[in-house]
């Protein structure tokens, strides 16, 4: 089970991934496992030496009585001290941030984050993408009608 940020490969320039843990409410590995999770308008700051994670919405889990966590809170991102000074080091070059792109559960029941040190792309990049993916879209279709003439 995980959830992926479609958009993000759309609007950045992929550099390096990282794989971190989260610190969370056990309401909201709750609501995670539900699949009541948004990650397209999240993204990542360093606040003090440490990575949280910022607009990331996981919503109330509907069995919670008043132990249940507010849906856009800041969460922290588990790292280690050596990737979160690495990391630190290349966002201080510009145009540079961290979004997240995918969540999942590993093979012990933990939540892991996969976020993204990214470029953003500009508009005639995306302009491009798009281009090529409806010209491949056009030769997968006339394959196709190649396949179902013969």
């Amino acid at each position: 089970m995980s959830i992926i940020n479609r958009k993000a490969k759309f609007q950045y320039y992929f550099l390096d991934y990282y794989i971190a843990g989260i610190q969370l409410f056990g309401t909201e590995v709750k609501s995670i496992r539900q699949k009541t999770v948004n990650i397209t308008e999240s993204f990542c700051q360093m606040k003090n030496g440490e990575l949280y994670s910022i607009n990331m919405y996981i919503s109330e889990y509907k069995f919670g009585t008043n132990f249940n966590h507010s849906s856009r809170r800041e969460r922290k991102l588990l790292l280690n001290k050596k990737e979160l000074i690495k990391i630190n080091k290349k966002l201080k070059t510009s145009g540079l941030t961290i979004i997240p792109i995918e969540l999942f559960f590993n093979e012990k029941g933990y939540v892991k984050m996969k976020i993204v040190l990214a470029k953003g792309k500009k508009i005639y990049d995306k302009r491009e993408f798009l281009r090529k993916k409806d010209s491949i879209r056009e030769i997968e279709k006339s394959f196709k009608r190649k396949k179902n003439f013969i």
